[in-house]
């Protein structure tokens, strides 16, 4: 029997498309926030947005349901002015494979801008810098280490999510079946050989995710020697 490499390409796209989106966001919601000098609205927005990462998937995805469904305020607006049903639909499973990774995304950055010398920000300002300027040539540049990892984990976490996709996008065959659903299709069908499968591609991901994190790391360690 052929493999069905449909969950192979819905995945990769799924995953490319939401961290680039959970990138950028992650970014500059971590740099706001360590610029933020109000500390009890900091604990707060920081507790709302690390929450999907302690949360139980299907729980943030019956929330994910619940705003975007056909009867949600997001998703009803859509459905009335545009036509268009994003529950259970390919636009789903990019928006739950951004809500569980940005957590990842969000924390690597601000704690790789946090490990940054603020004699270094200081520096460029009496330089006479605009903070736009100081964002992208001091602090991205001396906390990219950081952010490349967030970023790996989050595109590794968007690739493997498997429960909020489950309650906001379902398991449709060639729209929404990504490979961590195509393996519970499989498995619940008896179909032990095709799930492998799905398993060892999913695997092989992974692993290059990791390499290519702990290589970055290791190059950085020994430029500072």
């Amino acid at each position: 029997m052929a493999v069905d490499w449909s969950p192979v390409f819905i995945s990769m796209k799924t995953a490319s498309l939401s961290i680039f989106i959970t990138f950028f966001v992650g970014l500059f919601v971590a740099w706001g926030i360590v610029k933020m000098k109000n500390d009890s609205i900091k604990i707060v927005l920081d507790g709302i947005f690390t929450l999907p990462l302690v949360l139980p998937p299907t729980v943030v995805g019956f929330f994910l349901l619940w705003i975007f469904g056909v009867r949600g305020p997001i998703g009803k607006f859509f459905i009335d002015f545009f036509t268009v049903k994003i529950a259970f639909s390919w636009s789903a499973t990019v928006i739950a494979a951004v809500v569980m990774s940005f957590p990842l995304m969000y924390r690597s950055a601000r704690g790789a801008f946090e490990q940054v010398d603020s004699n270094l920000l200081d520096a460029g300002r009496t330089l006479g810098m605009s903070e736009w300027k100081i964002f992208w040539k001091v602090l991205f540049a001396n906390a990219l280490p950081g952010i490349i990892s967030g970023g790996i984990l989050a595109y590794a976490r968007g690739l493997g999510e498997f429960g909020a996709t489950a309650m906001i996008a379902g398991n449709i065959a060639g729209e929404t079946r990504t490979l961590p659903m195509a393996v519970y299709s499989e498995v619940a069908a008896g179909n032990m050989g095709e799930a492998f499968n799905y398993v060892i591609v999913i695997i092989i991901i992974a692993f290059i995710a990791i390499f290519i994190m702990d290589y970055l790391s290791i190059r950085k360690e020994k430029q500072w020697k």
